[in-house]
C-alpha cells in the first residue's frame, strides 16, 4: 500500500515537473477538488468560481481588502432607487481580440438566469437590464438591493460573439451531465487567460497580456492541481512540486509550520458545513420509514441534531481547525451573532427521548450522502456522524464519492440527507438564507434548497431582508430568519471552517475568507 503510495506521488511531481514551464513567475497551487466546468453560468461551486474568476470578469470586484471596486464597469449611478446606470468600461477586449460592449452584459444576464444553472443568486433582484448604448447599461430592479454591487461580483460577462458562434448561449446542464463548448472552453475578459482543462489532472493558465488592469503580483503563469490524497498534497509541496497549498490537512499543519522553507498563513473561512435533510418529500428516499417522513417532524430533526458531538469532531477529526456552530453562517458574514452561534451539547439521552416521542423508539434507516474531496475531512466528518447516530437507533448507510458525481446526485434530489459546505461570497446572510432556506420557486429563490424547505415565515422574511434598505431593520429581520432556521432545525450546522493556507516561503499572496487565491495579487521570487 506504501509502495503504491509513494509511486502515486512520484508520477505526480513528474507531471507537474513537466508541465511547468521554465519561469520563476510560474504559481503552482493545488487544492483537493477540481472544478466542475467552465461555463461561468453553470455551477455555484466554489472551487470552479475561484478559478473561473481569473479569466471572466464581473461588472464589479473586490480589492484586496474586501472593498467593492469597479471592473468591467468604471463607475455606477443611482438614477432611482430601482434604477442604476453602470458606465461600461472602453477598449476592453476579450481574449480573442473582440470588443467588451453593453451587447455582452445583456446575454450574459439572460444566460445566467436560465433555470438549468444554480448562478441565479448573483443577479437576484434585478427584473431587467436596459441597454443605454454601446458602453452603458441601466439595471432595474424589482426594489431597493442594499447588496446589489456585491452580489453581481460573480455575474461573469462571457463574449455574446463567442457564444452564438460556438452555439453555447444555453447554458450547460450540469446534473444532466450534459457538456457544451462553455463548459470545456473558456473567453472573457480577464487577468489570465484558461489555455486548457484536463480533469481530476490540471488547469492551465497564462497571463493575458492584453488585460486593461495592471496585476499587482508577478505571476505569469498558473497551474491549479487537484490533489484528493491528503499525503499525495503534502508530499508535493515538501518535494517542491507546489507552491501553494490551500487544502491544508490537519493533521499537518504543524509540520508545515516548522518547515523554514514553507510558511503557513492563517485565516478563517466564511464556510459553514452543514447538514440537509429532505424535509419536503412525502416519503425519505432510501430509508425503512415507509409512506411518510420522519424528517418533516422537527423532533426527529432535533435529535439527529442533539445526538452530533461538534466538539468533539472539533477536537479529534478538525484538531481544533474549526468553530461548532449553531447558526448556517460563520463570523465575518453579516448577520453572524456569536451568542446565539451556541450549539447545544451532544446528549444522546435527550435525543433518544425525542426519537421516542415522534415515533421511532427503535430508531430507523436512512442514507447520508457526503462528498470525500471537497471539504477538510468531509468523509471522515460524515463517518463520525453516522457512528453518533447509531449510538441513537439511527442506522445509517454512508455513501461517499468525488464532488463531481455528489453534486449531481443531491442537484437530483436524490438523496435521505446530505452533507455541504456553504461559502458566502457576499459576506451578508442573504445569500445563505434566500440560496438554501428559502421556497424553491425559481430563479433565484431556493436555488441552492435541495433539501425541499418551504417555511413561510422564512419566504416572508427573505423577501424583506432583499428589499430593505434601512441597515438596522434589515439585521433585525435577517437575525429572525437565522433564529428560525436554527430553532426549526431546517438545516443542520456542524461547524464552520478555519482555512490556513501554505505556502514556499518565497510565495506572497492574500488569504482570502472565502477560500479564492487571486493569481494577480501573487509575487514569486
Amino acid at each position: 500500500m506504501k509502495i503504491k503510495a509513494l509511486l502515486a506521488g512520484t508520477a505526480l511531481a513528474a507531471a507537474l515537473a513537466a508541465t511547468a514551464p521554465a519561469l520563476a513567475q510560474t504559481l503552482r497551487w493545488a487544492a483537493q477538488n477540481d472544478v466542475l466546468t467552465l461555463d461561468p453560468h453553470a455551477q455555484n461551486h466554489a472551487t470552479t468560481n475561484a478559478v473561473l474568476m481569473h479569466a471572466y470578469e464581473g461588472l464589479t470586484r473586490y480589492s484586496a481588502t474586501y472593498q467593492i471596486e469597479p471592473a468591467l464597469a468604471t463607475k455606477w449611478t443611482f438614477i432611482n432607487p430601482t434604477q442604476v446606470r453602470f458606465d461600461l468600461r472602453k477598449g476592453v477586449r476579450f481574449q480573442d481580440g473582440s470588443p467588451f460592449t453593453a451587447d455582452d452584459v445583456l446575454f450574459s444576464f439572460d444566460r445566467i438566469r436560465q433555470p438549468q444553472g444554480t448562478m441565479q443568486i448573483y443577479v437576484t433582484g434585478i427584473k431587467e437590464i436596459k441597454k443605454v448604448d454601446s458602453h452603458t447599461v441601466d439595471l432595474m430592479l424589482a426594489s431597493p438591493n442594499p447588496i446589489l454591487l456585491r452580489n453581481i461580483i460573480d455575474f461573469r460577462i462571457m463574449s455574446r460573439a463567442w457564444a452564438e458562434r460556438n452555439n453555447t448561449s444555453k447554458v450547460q446542464d450540469y446534473k444532466a451531465k450534459e457538456e457544451n463548448h462553455a463548459s470545456r472552453n473558456v473567453m472573457g475578459t480577464g487577468a489570465y487567460r484558461i489555455l486548457s482543462w484536463t480533469p481530476e489532472q490540471r488547469v492551465m493558465m497564462a497571463r493575458n497580456e492584453a488585460w486593461w488592469d495592471k496585476p499587482a503580483g508577478n505571476v505569469q503563469q498558473l497551474i491549479y492541481t487537484p490533489i484528493k490524497s491528503e499525503s499525495t498534497r503534502v508530499a508535493a509541496l515538501l518535494a517542491g512540486d507546489v507552491d501553494l497549498l490551500t487544502d491544508v490537512p490537519v493533521q499537518d499543519l504543524e509540520r508545515l509550520r516548522a518547515d523554514k522553507r514553507l510558511k503557513v498563513v492563517d485565516g478563517a473561512e466564511v464556510r459553514t458545513i452543514f447538514l440537509a435533510p429532505d424535509v419536503g418529500s412525502a416519503e425519505l428516499k432510501y430509508s425503512s420509514v415507509k409512506g411518510r417522513n420522519p424528517f418533516a417532524d422537527k423532533r426527529v430533526r432535533q435529535a439527529l441534531s442533539l445526538a452530533i458531538d461538534r466538539e468533539g469532531i472539533r477536537k479529534s477529526i478538525m484538531r481544533g481547525q474549526s468553530i461548532p456552530a449553531a447558526l448556517l453562517v460563520a463570523p465575518g458574514v453579516n448577520g453572524h451573532d456569536k451568542a446565539l452561534d451556541q450549539p447545544a451539547k451532544a446528549d444522546p439521552v435527550a435525543a433518544k427521548k425525542l426519537l421516542a416521542a415522534a415515533g421511532y423508539p427503535e430508531g430507523f434507516e436512512l442514507r447520508l450522502n457526503c462528498p470525500n474531496n471537497r471539504y477538510v475531512n468531509d468523509e471522515k466528518i460524515c463517518q463520525a456522524v453516522t457512528a453518533m447516530w447509531a449510538r441513537i437507533g439511527v442506522k445509517t448507510s454512508l455513501v461517499t464519492e468525488s464532488m463531481a458525481t455528489y453534486s449531481q446526485k443531491f442537484q437530483n434530489f436524490d438523496t435521505s440527507i446530505y452533507l455541504l459546505g456553504w461559502g458566502v461570497p457576499t459576506y451578508d446572510a442573504q445569500y445563505t438564507i434566500q440560496s438554501l432556506a428559502r421556497t424553491r420557486t425559481g430563479g433565484a429563490e431556493g436555488n441552492f434548497n435541495f433539501s425541499k424547505i418551504s417555511d413561510p415565515e422564512i419566504d416572508r422574511l427573505s423577501d424583506a431582508i432583499k428589499a430593505e434598505t434601512d441597515i438596522p431593520r434589515r439585521d433585525a429581520l435577517i437575525r429572525q430568519a437565522l433564529l428560525r432556521i436554527r430553532d426549526e432545525v431546517l438545516l443542520i450546522p456542524l461547524h464552520h471552517q478555519m482555512r490556513p493556507w501554505a505556502m514556499k516561503a518565497g510565495v506572497s499572496t492574500v488569504h482570502r475568507s472565502d477560500d479564492r487565491p487571486e493569481a494577480r495579487f501573487a509575487t514569486i521570487r
